[in-house]
């Protein structure tokens, strides 16, 4: 049996005022709002005025509402309660698990991937632990996948994109194409140009400002990451960090 909490109504409309403040929306008058929402003025004058009073809403020199100083307040607790490391544990531990091969967390570090997580596959054949490792971007399947959905590809390669195996993607035209592809399946594919016989799948992690600083990846040798099996494991790598996105902040 569903019951109704009293005072639902009233939060559920609350919510959905703050929310209409957005980039394109920075800032309200009562009657707008009031047609956006659907409400009679006298109701979305009650529920701005309570929002106001507790600083969630503040109002501009036109008087019309902005957001106030609380909700920067708010904002900054959550960013600091969502630490990337913490919220992407959850997703790198159900990586490993489903397919029993190494997971990890990346984050870009000036020209290169820096490795701050990793969950070692179940396999007897898994590596060992690569924290602290630091790959090349053009090599690394997390370096494409960062390099493909962010804007400043140039400024972060370095002029000489030097081989790290004879599979290192290591022209301009090649590699440009190469990120193309990836921007459109969702996921990188490094296929042994990082180590031979490893192949490493990885998706691009964005931050509430839509910045990518980041990478999911699950890595594991050839033998086992066959081409049948890449599909369906890099469509989880990029489902998860999606995840990862959503819970920073990040919205489409």
């Amino acid at each position: 049996m569903n019951e109704t909490i009293p005072g639902t109504q009233a939060i559920r409309r609350a919510v959905a005022l703050l929310k209409a403040f957005d980039d394109d929306h920075p800032a309200w008058s009562l009657s707008e709002l009031a047609r956006e929402m659907g409400l009679n003025k006298t109701t979305a004058y009650r529920l701005l005025s309570a929002l106001e009073r507790e600083g969630l809403l503040g109002r501009a020199p036109d008087e019309r509402y902005v957001l106030g100083p609380e909700i920067v307040v708010l904002g900054g607790r959550a960013l600091r309660a969502n630490n990337l490391r913490a919220v992407a544990r959850p997703e790198l531990e159900r990586l490993a698990e489903e397919t029993r091969e190494t997971a990890s967390l990346e984050i870009l570090s000036g020209h290169e991937m820096l490795v701050i997580d990793e969950i070692v596959g179940g396999h007897l054949m898994s590596g060992v632990p690569d924290l602290g490792s630091r790959w090349p971007l053009h090599a690394s399947s997390t370096g494409l996948a960062v390099l493909a959905f962010r804007p400043d590809t140039d400024e972060l390669l370095p002029r000489v994109l030097t081989p790290v195996t004879p599979a290192t993607l290591t022209g301009r035209v090649p590699l440009r194409a190469e990120l193309a592809c990836i921007r459109a399946r969702g996921y990188s594919i490094a296929d042994e140009t990082l180590e031979h016989g490893l192949i490493a799948l990885a998706a691009p992690i964005y931050d509430h400002d839509g910045r990518v600083v980041a990478a999911l990846s699950v890595a594991g040798p050839k033998l086992r990451l066959t081409a049948e099996c890449v599909p369906t494991i890099g469509d989880g790598v990029r489902a998860a960090a999606e995840h990862v996105s959503a819970r920073l902040g990040y919205r489409r």
